[in-house]
């Protein structure tokens, strides 16, 4: 069970007492004495709360970590460790984000610092550079999830603080490396000083601060804060001194903060905030990647995040309080937002998820009759859809990774390998899990930023016609890579090719149970015969 934050103070005034038994202090048990320790002897304590309960946390999400190996998007290593490693090691692949600078280095930066600390220890083996960065990410969601903990604590009581940690999906996405993440766990942080009816912890400074960093991190962070800041604004007596002394220092600090960071890694000035709501926002360049009707994050989307607490959520934002109204009305507002815009995915609405995970706490606290049954449903389905998505679906792209790792690090005649990867583009990680400069292709997609009606990518025009598409680019056995990485739906439309060019079938991994029309339920790794032979792996 977790103790209260007093436990501590508790067990050290025992201590205290026995060992001054003989004396039989009476002012140890007055009143004033033992609420004035409460308040200034909490050294069993950190970051205000018990120091067991910070361990296990910590604990609980190193585990986290380490039982989700699947894939998620591609922006949790093509947007972040990929940026870092080509950042520290000067190779690694930039997407078009980056050469049009809709991206800042801000959050690359952090993978980049922890690269750099490994590459100077002479510790930067491909393992450590995949999971170092995890158990980094881990570690700031598990001090989100105290900082959390704490805040219901303080505004309601330990039951209802300890079940707004629960769900699932956090636990799919709080270790993974990606902006949402990040600018989740400051959501929460922030949120923790933010002027709440009740809550103890204000700080205006501190609040503005997290919310301006998770802005230059990501810039749609702010969607959620509007209602937010409005409130505080409305709210506050003195508004001008809070936007001449606190809000404009704050933004003036963290913009100039993320200016120079651009400025050092792009070469030039360039405000990537401006440039990242111009192309998502504005010219709507997202929808390119995909659209979704407008009601999807209501009918789809915002009920998958939540899964079973649904009831729960429902139920609890009948019976809060009043003060917790400003939470719902900040789901609806950032739901109704990001529902104007055409593309849509499950984890632009992951902030949005502790603030309903606040009335689904307050929900299972005021339950009476069916409490226990709840709290069962609730766990074992959110225990199956955590473990299933972590372990299961979608993990061929990563498992995929060790044959490459394999070749580069095994392999007598690396000198001559090379791969080919014909799925569908940023399916796999790349340099940032292999650490090797071999010669790797991907099929890709950038946006049509001509304006051209024609346009298609290059994995359109492969997926048009797989066939033609590798006779042709292949037309000089020299160039055929050495190894070739696909999709089990694809394996029999490009079988002649395999068959002439004497490619052979050499691995096999589970990918989904859930195969899409360009997404096969297994990952199978070519190699080519040379001379009758095998390349030595």
């Amino acid at each position: 069970m977790e103790r209260d934050g007093g436990g501590g103070s508790l067990f050290f005034r025992g201590l205290q007492n026995r060992s001054h038994e003989k004396m039989k202090l009476r002012t140890r048990k007055s009143t004033l004495y033992l609420s004035q320790q409460k308040r200034t002897g909490r050294g069993g304590d950190f970051l205000g709360e018990n120091i067991y309960l910070v361990l296990f946390t910590i604990a609980l999400r190193i585990c986290n970590c380490f039982l989700v190996q699947t894939s998620f998007v591609p922006d949790e290593y093509w947007q972040s460790l990929e940026v870092a490693h080509h950042m520290v090691f000067n190779y690694g692949y930039l997407t078009w984000e980056w050469t049009e600078r809709l991206r800042g280095y801000t959050y690359p930066l952090i993978f980049a610092s922890i690269y750099k600390i490994l590459h100077l220890l002479g510790k930067d083996s491909v393992q450590l550079l995949i999971w170092i960065p995890r158990l980094a990410q881990a570690l700031l969601s598990a001090i989100a999830d105290l900082r959390l903990y704490s805040l219901m604590k303080q505004l309601e009581n330990q039951q209802v603080a300890r079940w707004v940690l629960c769900s699932w999906f956090t636990w799919y996405c709080c270790t993974r490396t990606l902006t949402n993440t990040m600018e989740t766990v400051l959501t929460i942080i922030a949120l923790f000083y933010y002027p709440l009816e009740g809550s103890k912890f204000m700080n205006s400074v501190k609040y503005s601060s997290l919310v301006a960093l998770a802005f230059i991190i990501r810039p749609t962070a702010v969607i959620p804060w509007i209602p937010l800041l409005f409130r505080h604004f409305w709210q506050e007596q003195r508004k001008l001194d809070l936007i001449l002394h606190q809000f404009l220092p704050v933004g003036f600090v963290t913009l100039s903060f993320s200016l120079i960071i651009d400025r050092i890694f792009f070469g030039q000035w360039t405000l990537v905030q401006y440039n990242f709501l111009k192309f998502n926002v504005l010219q709507n360049v997202g929808s390119f990647y995909g659209s979704h009707p407008w009601h999807w994050y209501f009918s789809q989307g915002f009920p998958a995040v939540l899964g079973t607490h649904l009831p729960f959520f429902i139920h609890g934002c009948l019976l809060a309080p009043k003060r917790y109204r400003i939470f719902l009305v900040t789901v609806l507002w950032t739901l109704l937002v990001y529902s104007m815009l055409s593309h849509k995915e499950f984890r632009f609405i992951y902030p949005v998820l502790p603030f309903c995970m606040v009335f689904c706490g307050y929900s299972l606290n005021n339950l009476k009759l069916w409490k226990k049954p709840a709290l069962s449903f609730l766990f074992l389905s959110n225990m199956f859809f955590a473990l299933y998505t972590g372990l299961v679906h979608q993990r061929g792209t990563l498992d995929v990774m060790t044959t490459i790792q394999e070749l580069c690090y095994n392999n007598t005649n690396i000198s001559s390998a090379s791969v080919l990867m014909m799925m569908p583009c940023h399916s796999t990680p790349y340099y940032s899990h292999v650490h090797h400069p071999l010669p790797m292709r991907f099929l890709q997609c950038p946006p049509d930023l001509t304006g051209k009606g024609d346009y298609l990518v290059e994995a359109d025009i492969f997926y048009l016609n797989p066939l033609k598409w590798l006779y042709r680019e292949f037309q000089n056995d020299s160039t055929l890579p050495t190894h070739l990485i696909i999709f089990s739906i694809l394996e029999e439309e490009i079988n002649p090719f395999l068959i002439s060019n004497k490619y052979e079938r050499t691995a096999i991994f589970f990918h989904t149970h859930f195969p899409e029309s360009r997404t096969g339920s297994h990952i199978y790794v070519y190699e080519r015969k040379l001379k009758g032979k095998l390349n030595q792996t």
